[in-house]
């Protein structure tokens, strides 16, 4: 298994989104919190750790108060080179905005991505190296499966940026999945955390 954090050798890059409202929280959710830190803070350290080239963070409701919060998280680590943030101007419509916004920033030379979810705290470190790799031989997306369930973050391979780059809606990649049927690696953890979010402040 790669070290956490070893490039790969190829291209790839991470998104972390987080533009989100928050609704069900009441708003402000991933400046609640988290830990010693904020919401925010646990999900940004696991793309920061991921084996890519850089980490966007997609931000659009509370965008500046986000940003500030995504960079201080990588400064900390000595990483502030490695993010760039990304606003999503229509944030409002849904994940689908999110998504897209990120996906057409890449790079025309990124070879894979890996999308990560700002209210999602709980992701173990070493699996995007694992999800990495199930691209690069060849799947055209890898997801962490858990007790039967598909969790997060998800792999995607340069072949499907196209179409995430046109995702619509609050559904963001979730179409674009069901399609690929067994082209769709299915990597297995014993880790809750794939599928642990905070969508209330009991969540917390």
């Amino acid at each position: 298994m790669a070290a956490t954090g070893e490039p790969l050798g190829e291209a790839f890059e991470a998104i972390v989104l987080a533009a989100g409202t928050g609704s069900r929280f009441g708003g402000g959710k991933l400046l609640a919190p988290w830990g010693e830190g904020r919401l925010i803070d646990a999900a940004l350290a696991a793309a920061l750790a991921a084996p890519v080239r850089t980490v966007r963070g997609v931000v659009g409701d509370r965008a500046a108060e986000v940003a500030d919060a995504a960079q201080a998280v990588a400064e900390a680590r000595g990483m502030g080179a490695r993010l760039r943030v990304v606003e999503a101007a229509d944030y409002a419509e849904g994940m689908g905005a999110s998504l897209r916004a990120g996906v057409r920033d890449l790079p025309n030379d990124a070879e894979g991505l890996i999308v990560f979810l700002a209210d999602m705290p709980r992701i173990p470190h070493v699996l995007a190296a694992e999800l990495a790799r199930a691209v690069r031989k060849g799947a055209l997306a890898a997801a962490p499966v858990c007790e039967g369930r598909r969790g997060h973050p998800v792999a995607f391979s340069a072949a499907l940026l196209g179409d995430l780059a046109e995702v619509c809606g609050d559904a963001g990649a979730r179409e674009v999945l069901k399609a690929l049927g067994d082209r769709l690696a299915l990597v297995p953890i014993d880790d809750p955390g794939v599928h642990f979010d905070v969508d209330r402040p009991e969540d917390l």
